[in-house]
């Protein structure tokens, strides 16, 4: 496999081999893409009793969904985990895979932008889901439409297509 650089990205984008809606050009760097948050998040139910994680267990029994102003913020406490949403929706071929990495400048204020789903499966055609994590010791505002994160992408030795529940997911 092999990053793909800023002139392959752009290549492909325009060819639209690899679709990001909404989409600037000014978003690219040398090798990934920065993408914005959402406005729609998940926040967990306060409760002491157990969750059974299991095949069926379903996220939304313990969480509800929010969304959150253009011009407002959402306040996350420390050690708080919360889910969002990327304002992009991202479109690739099955020839290509992507990882989303934060960025440098959140990550040295307590943020993390994802824990452990951080790989987009080849052909796979939504939004990113960002399971976004405060470590700080202090509360920090997530503002919607800040560039939160990023995606590297990388060719696929092959071709594969993502099928599962979560392809042309819109929300966290």
């Amino acid at each position: 496999m092999s990053v793909l650089s800023r002139e392959k990205i752009l290549e492909l984008i325009k060819k639209r081999e690899i679709i990001i809606e909404p989409f600037r050009k000014s978003q690219v760097g040398p090798a990934s893409v920065d993408l914005h948050l959402g406005n729609k998040f998940r926040l967990f139910s306060r409760t002491t009793e157990p969750f059974r994680i299991k095949e069926s267990s379903d996220y939304r029994e313990i969480t509800q969904l929010i969304e959150v102003e253009n011009n407002s913020s959402l306040l996350i406490l420390p050690g708080e985990l919360v889910t969002g949403i990327t304002l992009e929706r991202v479109k690739i071929p099955n020839y290509i895979c992507g990882r989303i990495e934060g960025r440098s400048r959140f990550a040295r204020t307590g943020l993390l932008v994802h824990l452990s789903s951080g790989f987009i499966q080849p052909g796979s055609d939504s939004k990113i889901v960002l399971e976004i994590v405060n470590l700080s010791p202090i509360p920090l505002a997530l503002t919607p439409r800040t560039k939160v994160c990023q995606i590297i992408f990388e060719t696929l030795e092959g071709t594969a297509k993502y099928k599962g529940k979560f392809q042309y997911q819109k929300e966290p």
